[in-house]
């Protein structure tokens, strides 16, 4: 179980710096007067003082389960089998390539010409089969909680679909 450190906020500001570069999960807890801070690090959050030992407990475990969920990436077994945290996906083996090339880069954008590129011995699909394909992935990927975003001009995103 990964440990969350208590900062008391904003006495212990540089501590918070430090934890957030070692990539520690932390939970501030807010002064008297003191102004909320804008915690966008999925394992960063806030409470103000003084706070429960129940709500206290709960914030943690609501930051484990954050943090945990966003270091996880979708993976693409070689059997077809697109698993994201605790759910998975049968695909085909089309799809399979397709959405092995975005997990790859997960959250990073894959350009169109990256996925026409064909597998060895087989023929480069047309721009409508690729655009067919993305459709049905689309339509896979959302009992998951993923999403596949068309990024205009450039290519695909492949992300989570949590806050969108």
């Amino acid at each position: 179980m990964e440990r969350v450190e208590l900062i008391r906020w904003p006495v212990e500001s540089e501590r918070r710096e430090r934890c957030r570069d070692r990539g520690v999960m932390r939970i501030l807890v807010l002064e008297a007067g003191a102004e909320a801070p804008l915690c966008v690090d999925p394992k960063e959050d806030w409470v103000r003082a003084p706070v429960s030992t129940d709500d206290l407990r709960a914030r943690v475990e609501a930051l484990r389960l954050r943090g945990a969920a966003a270091e996880s990436r979708p993976e693409v077994d070689p059997n077809g089998v697109l698993r994201f945290r605790w759910r998975s996906a049968l695909l085909s083996p089309t799809e399979a390539r397709l959405v092995a090339r975005l997990a790859e880069s997960y959250a990073e954008v894959v350009a169109r010409d990256d996925l026409l590129r064909p597998p060895p011995g087989r023929t480069v699909p047309s721009r409508n089969a690729l655009d067919l394909h993305i459709m049905r992935i689309r339509r896979r990927l959302a009992a998951l909680g993923l999403r596949v975003r068309t990024v205009r001009g450039r290519g695909y995103v492949l992300e989570s679909a949590e806050g969108v």
